[in-house]
């Protein structure tokens, strides 16, 4: 009965975060332009501009050495993906499937797509006049991932296989397979975007199915003791032209602590992985 009224006020905190955002889009004038789609298909939703606590606290399960809490502001609304870069929409773009990519349905998400690929998809995108797109940063990630909340996950302190897609690993003893094949999604491999429920903003897999490229260089330095110990910061950025890049969000084959909103690793920007793909940042106007 317990855990049936916490799911019930989790479920109703949703619902009101929705609500208020809404209101926020209507009052700022922009509820004619708070959705868009591109030609190719990706659609996006307007994320309005806004401040958080980034990083998560010390006792929170999972917790990495580069996560020390400080507030961040967003000072510009930014329209994000509402999923994964698909393996269709890929194709819409560029032409054709990037050789290694993933074989199976349009819907599943692009993956096998290093940092320095992801980085080709938009300057191709770009050219078509519909827009200025981009990666998100490190920042706008996980300000869009938490969409209002500052628990573990955008839902609440806690994950199991029906919130998100991970631990999909027939090959170890992974506590989401059976439950995986039960809805007739496939293990060892992500699920087809929108399988699982979107966040309060209507953003889907944010927690889990493949691990996305942020736009920031990973620089352990600044990561673990110089910039993201600082407080009030205004759409920080680590740039750089080379070197790691951060990844985020947790993936199908990984842990579900992985999935946190707060999580990050990182990876060379030549890497391709069958567990990282990528969704995008369109400009607002």
């Amino acid at each position: 009965m317990r855990a049936i009224a916490t799911r019930s006020v989790e479920t109703l905190l949703m619902v009101l975060s929705v609500f208020l955002i809404g209101l926020t889009v209507q009052n700022a004038g922009w509820a004619s332009d708070a959705v868009f789609t591109h030609s190719s298909g990706m659609e996006f939703v307007l994320i309005p501009a806004g401040s958080f606590t980034m990083g998560s606290p010390k006792d929170e399960p999972g917790r990495g050495t580069s996560e020390d809490q400080h507030k961040v502001t967003i000072s510009r609304p930014f329209y994000m993906q509402t999923t994964e870069v698909t393996v269709k929409q890929w194709q819409q773009v560029m032409g054709r499937r990037l050789f290694g990519g993933l074989r199976g349905p349009d819907n599943l998400p692009m993956v096998r797509v290093s940092w320095h690929g992801a980085m080709k998809f938009i300057k191709r995108l770009n050219s078509l006049g519909e827009g200025t797109y981009r990666l998100p940063t490190d920042a706008e990630w996980e300000y869009a991932a938490r969409a209002g909340s500052t628990t573990a996950y955008s839902w609440g302190a806690d994950i199991d296989c029906t919130r998100a897609m991970y631990g999909n690993n027939s090959r170890r003893r992974s506590p989401c397979v059976d439950h995986v094949r039960s809805r007739g999604l496939k293990s060892n491999q992500p699920a087809p975007v929108k399988s699982y429920p979107p966040n309060a903003w209507g953003l889907y897999d944010m927690h889990g199915n493949v691990w996305e490229w942020c736009r920031d260089r990973f620089d352990p330095t600044k990561h673990r003791f110089m910039l993201y110990q600082k407080d009030d910061l205004t759409d920080p950025i680590i740039s750089g032209s080379s070197g790691n890049r951060v990844r985020r969000g947790g993936s199908w084959f990984g842990h579900g602590v992985s999935c946190r909103s707060a999580n990050r690793t990182f990876s060379h920007a030549g890497s391709r992985y069958k567990t990282t793909g990528f969704r995008l940042v369109r400009d607002a106007q």
